[in-house]
């Protein structure tokens, strides 16, 4: 059902694109990323630049290396270079959004990407985040139904904290009413950094004198250091969420090291953003564009067009599904499994 949401969306622009790319020849599509810290970042960007090159046009970009500040600057560089529309992963929802204005008053047009920033004009694209959150909430509980939970949240700057804090609240709410579940843990990491990330989870594990049962990692890359903290207590090993499907991650999980890891396939999100540029850039109303959407459950409830995909869990039940898809091949996904003892492995 997941992949059928995302090809009756692809597909369409897909055509969309395919009809406009004569058109369209000579657009220039702009993404300011935010940073390449995160592995997927560099996947993303290779889907979008293939979506945006395939329909004749040109692939321009900056990274912000983690700071708002070179963001801003790096989005007026951008302007003076005029291109039609701009891709937009913002470090910081609301330091960016001057920036959105200043796109907007060149008549530039603005796609927030994966992270939002909550502006009426532009269009939202990315995966349903509330979703990943309750996911990684159901896949935990499933292992640890009672204990004490810790949640290492990321950067408070970024909605899609608090976005898939939102959701795993939802799935444990009742848990932690009844008491059967205890929060002994939560704590904001600053730019989602492992190291930051492994100095949360010790500093957790020495105010509660290691009694942690499961741990809610809000992406891979924070779990890594989750994972490298527990271990140097000799906890390696009790449910630990995450998402982001990083290599790493997967390998954890194929490991046990790690209970999930929210599969949020970048090609599909990156193709799919390249192609509503696309659209964009050569004048197609954005509330024509195929799998848009209203969605206003941002903090400031500001009503917005987007395009949620629906994102895939990859447990040790069907790591598969990953290595099947290309994302990860079987000596990655398996390095250290003994053979036979995962499916897949």
């Amino acid at each position: 059902m997941k992949r059928a949401i995302y090809a009756a969306v692809a597909g369409a622009l897909m055509l969309g694109a395919s009809s406009l790319s004569a058109n369209a020849a000579g657009k220039t599509i702009a993404v300011s990323w935010k940073t390449f810290q995160e592995e997927r970042w560099k996947t993303d960007e290779a889907a979008i630049k293939a979506a945006v090159e395939a329909a004749g046009n040109k692939y321009i970009s900056t990274e912000a290396q983690g700071s708002a500040q070179k963001q801003a600057a790096d989005i007026e560089g951008l302007i003076s270079q005029k291109p039609d529309v701009v891709l937009v992963v913002a470090f910081d929802s609301d330091a960016i959004l001057p920036s959105i204005k200043a796109l907007s008053d060149a008549g530039i047009k603005s796609i927030a990407y994966d992270v939002q920033f909550e502006d009426p004009n532009a269009l939202y694209i990315t995966f349903d985040n509330v979703g990943v959150g309750r996911i990684i909430a159901q896949e935990i509980q499933k292992v640890k139904p009672e204990g004490n939970y810790a949640f290492i949240k990321g950067d408070k700057g970024d909605p899609n904290a608090t976005f898939l804090f939102q959701g795993m609240m939802e799935v444990l709410k009742e848990g932690l009413d009844s008491g059967k579940i205890k929060n002994v843990c939560e704590t904001f990491t600053d730019g989602w950094k492992p190291d930051n990330a492994q100095k949360n989870m010790e500093q957790c594990l020495t105010s509660t004198g290691n009694k942690v049962d499961a741990v809610a990692s809000e992406n891979d890359g924070m779990a890594s250091g989750v994972v490298a903290a527990l271990t140097a207590q000799g906890m390696a090993g009790i449910p630990v969420g995450g998402q982001d499907g990083d290599l790493a991650a997967i390998n954890r999980v194929a490991l046990g090291t790690q209970t999930v890891s929210v599969w949020k396939n970048s090609v599909d999100l990156g193709k799919v953003a390249g192609e509503a540029a696309n659209a964009l850039a050569e004048g197609t109303d954005v509330t024509k564009i195929p799998g848009v959407a209203k969605f206003s459950g941002g903090k400031k409830r500001v009503e917005m067009n987007s395009i949620l995909l629906a994102p895939t869990p990859i447990t040790k039940d069907n790591i598969n599904v990953a290595i099947d898809a290309g994302h990860i091949t079987k000596e990655q996904a398996c390095a250290g499994v003994a053979a036979g003892a995962v499916p897949g492995c």
